[in-house]
Formats: structure tokens, C-alpha cells, sequence
């Protein structure tokens, strides 16, 4: 007689949701994605750029049916630039170049459609709000409550591992931890993405003389307690972010992000429960880890579970976060002193504020992304998709 797969549950069909799902299905388990929205983000594209390190790049290319469509809807970048902006007297000057970067530029829904197109798309509960969940007394299963928000029917799942995928406010976590509070920057961003097929080339030609290698280098303007993030994304569209120190708005706004983090959790699994992406690590932009570091989490929680098989989930889910939460942990803690540094703001153990007008070599060096810390370790229980994609 076959013998039954293990079933996982997935709160959250953003791209940390989806990339559980497709490590969790590669590692010969069933699949259920409980979403809140009404249908796949690609048939509405949202969201902002991206940048993929050389890891995730391997990670997603693996999961793909052809590794080159990751190429085909992507742009590499190998120059990432940072500058400083005096606004009175409307100059700038580069304080900090790294050139042999290894990032690919995407925009967030052609990123998400990727990897969903590997998934069967009857595993997507969309339109279903996460309602609670409760693991078994003899803790051999976990049941998830979820409500369809088209008909209000409540439904019952039960499977034998629930992730909680579903962001910077997760449910999940806050159920586990009621006293979890994120901690507010003290700046917002501005986001957007130009499409400039269609606009003004008198304009595109401005944003080219101001940043002549738009087409391979991230480029960062850092003023007096704000910095502009300019990049360039596949299909004629510029990624662009304006963070500015301000009190913790109340009011929201679709273009304003208020951008929060938190210190590092000293646990995300619990039981049959566990945390992946930003319910796991809520971190700033400015290392360019959410995405990243959600892909990575993914890959290496179906890698642990492929290990250790369904009767050793504790131990899989132990591997899991020992080998994660060391590098979320400082990767998190490195993002966080970075958008401090570029805002202006005050850092414990620091005499005063960073200025990039008198920045010294050892700050340009340090706001510099190729200094995330851990950035090129490799978990040796990914190996075989690093070498092999």
C-alpha cells in the first residue's frame, strides 16, 4: 500500500508563500497556499523591483521548468553606486562603487508568475482569509481555520505542518507571540515603477544622463536624512524609492510605505508551526534581503524536510532553524544600521550621525552591498542546487 504524503499548510500566497509551496512540493509533500486576495497577482501586476542574489537565482532557476526564462524576465546588475547629494548647491559625487555585482533586477509580479507557473494551481485557496489555527493533543497534526471571504463558509483544514508565510504582520506569529510589537524606523518610503515605453523620451534621456550605467548599477543618492534608490527593470521600467525621515504616519497611502522591523526572534518554530520570510524576519529594504531571504528560507525548510522525512519533523524543523536564523539574524540587525546610516539617523555606539558629505572611507565601504554579512555562505544542504542550476 502507498504510504500517505505528508500535507503542509501555507498561510500566505505572496512570493515567500509560493516559494514554500514549490520547496515543499520538490520535497514530495502536498501542498494547500491559503490567500487572502481574490485571485494570482499576475493577473493584476503589482508591486515593486526586486533584486535577486546569486543563491536565490540559483534557488529559483532550480524550481523552474526552463532555468531561462529567469534570465528573460530580469536584468543583471554589476555595478551598484552610491552618492552623495548636497540640495543646496544641487551636486553629487560618489562616495562608494562596487563593480562584479551578481544581482538580477525583477519586477515583483513577473517574479511571483515564475514560480507560480511550476505550481498546479488547485493547490491556491485565493479569496480565503486565515481565521486560527490548533495543533492536536497528541501533536500529530495542526488544524487551520479559514473563512471564504466570497460565501463567509468557514472551512477546516488538517495536514501535518503549517507555515506561516503571510508577512511583516503575521497572524500566525502574533498568535504565537501576543506581546511580538515591529519597530518603526523613523522613516517612510516612496515607491514606484515607471513605465517608460509610452512616456516622454525627453525625460528618459534626462534619467540617463543622471545615471548613465542605469541599465547595470543600482544606484543610491543619499542627502540630509533621506536617500533615492534608482534602478532599472526588464520591459522599458524604472524601480525607483524615496525614503524620508518623518513621525509614524497614521493615515495610509498607496504609494507611502512605512518601514518597520524588529529584533530578531529567538524562535520561529513552534511544534508542527513555522515561520518563513518577513513573518519570520521583518527587516528594512536597504540590504535587499526580504525577498532573498524569503527564497532561501523556503529552499532550505524543503531541503531539511527531504532530509529528515515526515516521521522526524522536529529534528527537520530544529536543522531548519538553526541553519536560517544565525544569517536572517545578522543580515537583519546589517540592514537595519544601514538605513539608519543613510537617513541620518542616531545609532547606539555611534558619536554622531553618518553624513555622506564627509564620509569617511571606512563608512563608504561599510554602506556598500557587498558588506551583508553572510552574504556568500552557502548552507551546505543547499550545495547540490548551487552547483547543480
Amino acid at each position: 500500500m502507498k504510504k500517505q504524503k505528508p500535507k503542509a499548510i501555507v498561510v500566505g500566497g505572496s512570493i515567500a508563500g509560493e516559494s514554500c509551496a514549490k520547496a515543499l512540493v520538490s520535497a514530495g509533500w502536498d501542498v494547500v497556499v491559503i490567500e487572502k486576495t481574490r485571485g494570482p497577482p499576475t493577473q493584476n501586476p503589482t508591486g515593486a523591483g526586486l533584486g535577486l542574489d546569486p543563491l536565490a537565482q540559483k534557488i529559483v532557476q532550480s524550481w523552474l521548468h526552463e532555468p531561462e526564462l529567469l534570465y528573460n524576465n530580469t536584468l543583471p546588475v554589476t555595478i551598484t553606486e552610491n552618492l552623495a547629494t548636497d540640495g543646496e548647491k544641487k551636486i553629487s559625487w560618489v562616495i562608494g562603487r562596487e563593480e562584479g555585482a551578481k544581482y538580477l533586477t525583477a519586477y515583483w509580479a513577473d517574479l511571483h508568475g515564475l514560480i507560480y507557473n511550476t505550481l498546479p494551481p488547485e493547490i491556491f485557496l485565493w479569496g480565503h482569509q486565515y481565521l486560527s489555527f490548533c495543533i492536536s493533543e497528541d501533536k500529530l497534526t495542526v488544524k487551520v481555520r479559514a473563512k471564504d471571504l466570497e460565501t463567509d463558509e468557514i472551512i477546516e483544514i488538517v495536514g501535518d505542518l503549517l507555515v506561516g508565510a503571510d508577512g511583516i504582520l503575521s497572524s500566525i506569529g502574533r498568535s504565537i507571540l501576543p506581546d511580538f510589537k515591529l519597530r518603526y524606523t523613523g522613516y517612510c518610503a516612496w515607491r514606484g515603477v515607471f513605465n517608460f515605453s509610452e512616456n516622454d523620451s525627453e525625460t528618459i534621456l534626462g534619467i540617463r544622463k543622471s545615471y548613465p550605467d542605469i541599465g547595470k548599477c543600482l544606484y543610491t543618492n543619499i542627502g540630509s536624512g533621506s536617500h533615492i534608490v534608482v534602478t532599472e527593470l526588464k520591459k522599458e521600467k524604472f524601480n525607483w524609492g524615496w525614503y524620508v525621515n518623518q513621525p509614524e504616519p497614521e493615515l495610509k497611502d498607496p504609494f507611502l510605505n512605512a518601514i518597520y522591523d524588529c529584533d530578531p526572534l529567538e524562535k520561529i518554530i513552534w511544534d508542527r508551526v513555522v515561520l518563513t520570510g518577513d513573518a519570520a524576519h521583518p527587516t528594512t529594504p536597504h540590504s535587499a534581503r526580504s525577498t532573498n531571504m524569503a527564497i532561501i528560507d523556503a529552499a532550505v525548510l524543503g531541503k531539511c524536510l527531504e532530509k529528515w522525512g515526515p516521521d522526524h519533523l522536529y529534528s527537520a524543523l530544529e536543522e531548519y532553524e538553526s541553519i536560517r536564523k544565525p544569517v536572517t539574524s545578522a543580515q537583519v540587525l546589517h540592514s537595519r544600521r544601514l538605513g539608519q546610516m543613510k537617513q541620518g539617523l542616531s545609532i547606539p555606539g555611534r558619536e554622531r550621525p553618518f553624513d555622506p558629505k564627509t564620509a569617511s572611507l571606512e563608512d563608504s565601504v561599510f554602506i556598500l552591498n557587498k558588506n551583508v554579512p553572510l552574504f556568500d555562505v552557502v548552507p551546505p544542504i543547499l550545495d547540490s542546487i548551487f552547483r547543480s542550476a
